[in-house]
């Protein structure tokens, strides 16, 4: 058994998940979309939610290339980063007709009670986004008043990129996303006003 095999079932399951979510996807799903012999799939995997497992892991692993390295390219501005990072998901629901959304948080709004290695997979996956967006923060502190709570406001603004995600696939209005975005945008601009006085 090679690890392309193993791999192919994993994006496989990345995508149906994506789409169709965990509970609504069967092993039987991703045996008709990859063409694996069952009895490859459950060599490394006995069960759906060891795939789940996998694909959680690959998603933490992944963050750079798989989503920060892609936000950011020809990005500087680490303030800017932070929007280009919220446009990538704008970007996605309006090509998609508002299927896809955040797929960390889609699972965790669908697995209620999840087995303990995929909740802390889970949270893993969203402190790994969390401290993208502090780094950011980081990189921008002069610009920021000096009693910041950096990783408080990147918490906030993961809240901000989920909620305006699940209210504008909901009504399908992306008008839900681009106001959320405006209003961080003005926090964010208060914030800095407030280190200018500061320097003042």
């Amino acid at each position: 058994m090679n690890s392309a095999t193993r791999d192919k079932i994993i994006r496989t399951a990345m995508d149906l998940f994506w789409v169709k979510g965990y509970n609504s996807t069967s092993i039987s799903d991703i045996l008709s979309r990859t063409q694996v012999h069952s009895g490859s799939l459950y060599h490394f995997f006995p069960g759906k939610q060891d795939v789940l497992i996998a694909v959680l892991e690959t998603y933490r692993d992944e963050i750079d290339v798989g989503l920060l390295d892609h936000a950011w390219e020809g990005v500087e501005d680490p303030v800017e980063k932070i929007f280009a990072l919220l446009n990538g998901y704008r970007t996605h629901l309006l090509t998609t007709d508002y299927q896809y959304g955040c797929p960390i948080g889609s699972l965790a709004l669908e697995l209620h009670e999840p087995d303990p290695r995929v909740r802390e997979l889970i949270d893993r996956n969203f402190r790994n986004w969390v401290d993208a967006v502090e780094n950011c923060l980081v990189e921008a502190a002069d610009r920021f008043p000096r009693d910041l709570d950096r990783r408080a406001l990147a918490e906030f603004i993961l809240t901000i990129m989920e909620g305006a995600i699940m209210q504008a696939r909901t009504a399908q209005d992306i008008g839900l996303f681009d106001r959320n975005v405006d209003v961080l945008r003005e926090h964010l601009d208060l914030l800095m006003k407030q280190r200018a006085m500061q320097d003042s």
